[in-house]
């Protein structure tokens, strides 16, 4: 045993650790830990002093903030419907886009398509019907002109107005024409074109005596009219389709407003 108390004792003295200037890896100073431990103390001081001093309502919102991640997480069967309806409705647009540029498969046709909405605008319709206004000599004829040109009227406010609420873009990026920006039809919800063809067939169906051929070919009419606004890239299918609904209810709205033979003389007097 002393044999070996000395042995020891050289290797400790021969050990690189041992020297003053690493005794600080081998074993802490006191200072350094005093000094961590109260820093931690005043930290935790500092902490709970903040978490006493804080808004009760900022306290609520942190408490909140999980479970508004965890909605967005999770979100509701309402609106993964809604966005699996609305991720169907735009790839079908697109793909029915068949004349929405040059390079289309049907580019070839996207003049005649424009042409065919050109049937359905609303610049037209209102300068044919001012001067068949002019033109007419009958009671019963300016009766239904004067209406028609109030439900043409009517159609380009309420559909601008929507358009202007919803700011809805097409399924390309297609600029709206000389005569889109005319009648304020630059957005894509409802349709203008679909509204205003639904609400003329409508019209004509209910107030000018037709054969069974014409009255097919103009429900005919405005179902091309509509749905050649997909086929240029223009509007989704939902917009055409929502635009039909809203040229029923603009003409059911004529219908409830509609002005007699007297008004409408009293206004081409005024006039």
């Amino acid at each position: 045993m002393p044999a070996s108390q000395p042995r020891s004792r050289a290797r400790d003295r021969n050990n690189v650790l041992n020297r003053a200037e690493f005794l600080s890896l081998n074993q802490p100073m006191k200072g350094n830990q005093e000094g961590r431990s109260c820093g931690r103390k005043q930290s935790g001081q500092a902490g709970a002093a903040g978490a006493q001093n804080t808004n009760p309502k900022e306290r609520r919102q942190s408490q909140q903030l999980p479970e508004e991640d965890c909605m967005q997480l999770n979100p509701s069967f309402k609106g993964i419907a809604f966005n699996s309806l609305l991720a169907i409705d735009i790839c079908m647009s697109k793909r029915l886009g068949v004349c929405a540029n040059r390079a289309s498969s049907w580019g070839g046709a996207r003049s005649m398509i424009n042409l065919l909405g050109i049937t359905g605008h609303g610049i037209p319709w209102i300068a044919g019907t001012l001067i068949c206004l002019v033109k007419s000599s009958t009671l019963a004829g300016q009766e239904v002109l004067m209406n028609l040109l109030l439900a043409l009227l009517l159609d380009i406010m309420i559909v601008a107005g929507l358009q202007k609420l919803a700011k809805r873009k097409g399924p390309y990026d297609i600029n709206p024409g000389l005569l889109d920006y005319l009648t304020m039809d630059t957005y894509a919800f409802p349709a203008g074109h679909a509204s205003r063809v639904a609400m003329l067939s409508k019209f004509f169906l209910n107030h000018l005596v037709l054969a069974i051929p014409l009255r097919i070919l103009l429900v005919l009419w405005a179902l091309c009219v509509g749905f050649s606004r997909v086929m240029i890239g223009r509007h989704h299918i939902t917009d055409v389709l929502s635009g039909f609904v809203f040229g029923y209810l603009q003409f059911r709205l004529v219908e409830l407003i509609w002005m007699s033979s007297n008004t409408c003389q009293m206004l081409i007097s005024i006039w």
